[in-house]
């Protein structure tokens, strides 16, 4: 089993995006002694949502003195974002052993989709990112974790050999879907320990259970 550990931004949100998007970011000193508890398992794979500039600025060089890799999750609608990765990033984090993947254009919730709107968010958005990295795209993590069984379909369909969401429970190294547990403002290098070594099974079994249902709801 793999626990997949989610950041979406490093220091301080100097402006929401979304309501509730500061809750997602974590302290510079809080980053860093978590990668150090992470550096100490084998078990666990990093991963980056949104494409905040933090992540080449900040994650990537405090991964590299620990020997980490990730996959960090791009927004094709935010490449000329002053706050956000430009292709100079993406290029950049290839080079350095990064994956890099798709969260889409604009950051909207995928589910309910219509046609339109899930091509750009599904397609164009995954060919501009693999444009602007220097490489394929075969993977893609869902804005704000929502999904059911018709975008499961289309995210099929669309080819991508892995599909990254929020539900917070171990996942199967091997799957082409990909729970993940997100960190948030709150957590720190302990919480996150416990999280890899002490999992609370019984809210991981229902935590699954649902995630279950969403897929073929």
């Amino acid at each position: 089993m793999t626990i997949n550990i989610c950041f979406h931004g490093v220091g301080v949100c100097a402006r929401e995006r979304e309501e509730g998007e500061a809750h997602y970011w974590v302290r510079e000193p809080h980053f860093f002694r978590i990668l150090d508890e992470i550096a100490e398992h084998d078990d666990v794979r990093l991963s980056f949502d949104d494409g905040n500039v933090s992540d080449a600025a900040i994650a990537l060089p405090a991964m590299q003195d620990r020997g980490l890799t990730g996959t960090f999750f791009a927004l094709a609608g935010r490449l000329d974002d002053p706050a956000s990765l430009t292709p100079a990033d993406l290029q950049m984090l290839r080079g350095a052993g990064m994956g890099i993947g798709t969260h889409g254009w604009s950051h909207i919730p995928w589910r309910g989709m219509d046609e339109e709107t899930a091509h750009r968010e599904l397609v164009e958005a995954r060919a501009v990112l693999a444009e602007a990295s220097g490489g394929a795209i075969d993977a893609a993590a869902l804005p704000l974790g929502r999904y059911d069984r018709e975008l499961v379909q289309r995210l099929k369909r669309a080819g991508y050999a892995r599909v990254y969401s929020s539900d917070r429970f171990p996942a199967r190294s091997g799957s082409w879907f990909q729970a993940r547990y997100s960190v948030t403002e709150t957590d720190t290098r302990e919480s996150i320990r416990d999280i890899i070594t002490h999992r609370p099974l019984l809210q991981d079994s229902r935590n699954a259970v649902k995630s279950a249902i969403k897929r073929v709801r």
